[in-house]
Formats: C-alpha cells, sequence, structure tokens
C-alpha cells in the first residue's frame, strides 16, 4: 500500500529551496525552527526506494531508523522518493537536489540506486553516501554500503512453512527478479528442503529489471498469491515490498492458509493489523538499525565505511514472533538460528538452477 505524506514547510540552506526538493518528491520531516538545522548540525537525507514511506516494509524500516536517529540526535531530515518507471537520471537529480539543499549524509534505500549513488558520489567527493543493498568495487569511497543476509532469514522463514504446511506445497512471491530477491527465494528454499525435501515451492516473479513495479503493485501481489492458494499453497512468503500487502490480503481471504511478511514485523503494522490471524511470522531486516546506526556513526564523527553486513549473528535479521503461532517450533529454529550463526549451516544465495 502507497501512501503520501505530506510535504511540511522546512528551512532550507544552499541555493535550491522548497520548490526544487517538492519536484524531486522530497517530503520534508524537518521540526528545526528559521535558520536552524538540527541540535546537532546535521542534516540527513533520505532517498527511498518505489513505494516509499507507508510501504509497510522495506522503506518504513528505513523511515523507522531515520525518525529514532532524529529524537534521538536532533538532526534535520528530509526525505523524497523514486517513482515507478523512472528513469537513472530522474534518481541523480534528485540527489543532486539533496547535495545542494545542504544534506550530508544522504542515505539512498535500495540496489536501484546503485548507478546514480555512484555518480553522483564521485562529483561530490565531500559529502557522505550511504546506499542499502547494493555495493560496487568502482564506487568512490565516500560511500558506505549498508548490506544483509536475508538468505539467512528466509532459512527460518522456509523452516517455519514447512512445519506448519499441511498440503505440502508453499509458495514464494518475489517482487522483482533481481539478484537481491533470488537471495530470499535460495534461503527460503532452503530452509524448507532441510525440514522436507519432497515439499514443494511454487516460486512466481512478479515483474523482471528494469520494470521495478513489483515492488509497488498490491494488485500483482493478490493476484499471484490467489494463483498459488488456487494451487494448493497453503503457506505464501511474499518478499515483494508494498506489493506483499496485496497477497497478504488474499492469502488472508483463504481459511487455513498462512503468509510469511518480510523486512518488518508485519504483524504489528497498523495497516495490517486486522490480517494479523493469518501472518505466521515475518523475515526481518532490520534496516532500521543499519539506517541508525550509520547515522550515529556520522555524529560521532567515526562514520562506517566500506561495505557493512547485517547477519542474523548481529541481529540484523531475523525471525518475528508475534501472534505466537512459530513459538511450538522454536526448538527447531533455535537449533537451526545457531547452526547458521557458528558456520556450521551455510545458507545458498543463489536459488538451485532450473
Amino acid at each position: 500500500m502507497r501512501r503520501t505524506v505530506k510535504l511540511a514547510a522546512v528551512v532550507l540552506t544552499g541555493s535550491l529551496g522548497i520548490a526544487s526538493l517538492a519536484a524531486c518528491g522530497a517530503k520534508s520531516s524537518d521540526t528545526t525552527t528559521a535558520g536552524s538545522s538540527g541540535g546537532s548540525g546535521i542534516k540527513v537525507g533520505m532517498a527511498y526506494d518505489v513505494g516509499g514511506r507507508g510501504d509497510q516494509g522495506f522503506n518504513d524500516s528505513a523511515a523507522a531508523g531515520l525518525d529514532k536517529a532524529k529524537a534521538d540526535f536532533g538532526i534535520q531530515t528530509t526525505e523524497a522518493e523514486a517513482k515507478t518507471g523512472e528513469a537513472d537520471s530522474d534518481k541523480q537529480t534528485r540527489l543532486e537536489t539533496l547535495v545542494t539543499a545542504g544534506y550530508n549524509p544522504i542515505v539512498a534505500v535500495g540496489f536501484v540506486y546503485q548507478t546514480a549513488v555512484e555518480k553522483v558520489a564521485k562529483e561530490h567527493p565531500n559529502v557522505k553516501f550511504a546506499i542499502i543493498d547494493s555495493d560496487s568495487p568502482t564506487q568512490p569511497t565516500n560511500v558506505t554500503s549498508l548490506e544483509f543476509t536475508e538468505q539467512q532469514s528466509s532459512y527460518l522463514a522456509g523452516i517455519a512453512a514447512a512445519s506448519k504446511t499441511k498440503t505440502k506445497h508453499v509458495g514464494f512471491i518475489g517482487g522483482v527478479q533481481s539478484e537481491l530477491i533470488k537471495k530470499f527465494e535460495a534461503g527460503y528454499r532452503a530452509g524448507v528442503a532441510s525440514v522436507d525435501q519432497s515439499i514443494s515451492v511454487d516460486v512466481t516473479y512478479l515483474t523482471t529489471p528494469p520494470d521495478f513495479s513489483g515492488f509497488s503493485d498490491p494488485a500483482k501481489g493478490k493476484e499471484a498469491a490467489q494463483g498459488q492458494l488456487d494451487k494448493g499453497d497453503d503457506v505464501i512468503y511474499a518478499a515483494a515490498g508494498a506489493s506483499g500487502t496485496g497477497a497478504i490480503q488474499a492469502v488472508a481471504a483463504k481459511q487455513g492458509a498462512w503468509v510469511i511478511g518480510v523486512d518488518t514485523d508485519q504483524a504489528k503494522q497498523p495497516a495490517l493489523a486486522k490480517y494479523q490471524g493469518s501472518i505466521l511470522t515475518s523475515a526481518l531486516k532490520n534496516v532500521n538499525t543499519a539506517v541508525y546506526s550509520y547515522i550515529q556513526s556520522i555524529k560521532n564523527n567515526a562514520p562506517l565505511t566500506g561495505v557493512q553486513r547485517f547477519d542474523l549473528k548481529s541481529g540484523g535479521v531475523g525471525l518475528a514472533t508475534t501472534g505466537g503461532h512459530i513459538d511450538d517450533i522454536k526448538a527447531k529454529l533455535d537449533a537451526a538460528t545457531q547452526q547458521i550463526t557458528s558456520g556450521a549451516t551455510t545458507v545458498p544465495t543463489a536459488p538451485p538452477a532450473g
């Protein structure tokens, strides 16, 4: 579900003002007084992936980290989001506008920003950037990559699915068929197989690059989930951004079926509250922790650099227990967690060929 956040008044420094930021999709959350840049003097720009704040998942997790940093450190913030189908040049313009308005650091939410971040960061070596879910050997030193071992939490989700299915048919819905989402699929399928190799996993991707609308189309998510339900799948894991809300709606309408959420604890999302009884668990990806840690490092004058990886051992990923639906398999999940964190189990990052 996509929600629009109203533009609040904000006093900006630099040569570009409110009109310029509005044109690039900015949504200020600034609450400082005129002429002030926040108690800490730090101005953080957040550029969201498609879906933006209000997607009930990936972007909202990043927003939560930004909100906590703002509350704790007195920073000034502004927010902008990508539009479905936009070009890399649009992303570059968005980042350039934030730079010109004096925002430093700038956090880009999603691998779709990789090309734009590299280009803008090279042109502005004194501005710090962070990008979530992507890294490149050619990116400049003023770019920090915040990455996650999504395959590990997805493996645990697969164990949960395999333990709860009655039909021995489960499903996976990926928003966009990208290397990132294939990590979710790979972990999930491996987790299912670790419990029972005879359980079949139906896989559906909503779109393929360069079409990234699969992350922001609940109708597509709902249609895909209904198709899997019609095949007999009774547990469906949707790693599809805002499109996953449609999958949750479809599964909730099917008695005896379960859906597994992603990125945030979706059973706790206010917009999804009425579906709590159908959300088995959620594969957590704590983007909020990564964003907060990065901003905190800037505040402490010891910025995180290079590639920062948040894994199961560090609490960067995990599995939600809201609703108590997986309490009965806690021992099984705890054992799998220990095997992963000790290094005894290595979870694949790519699904099997074919």
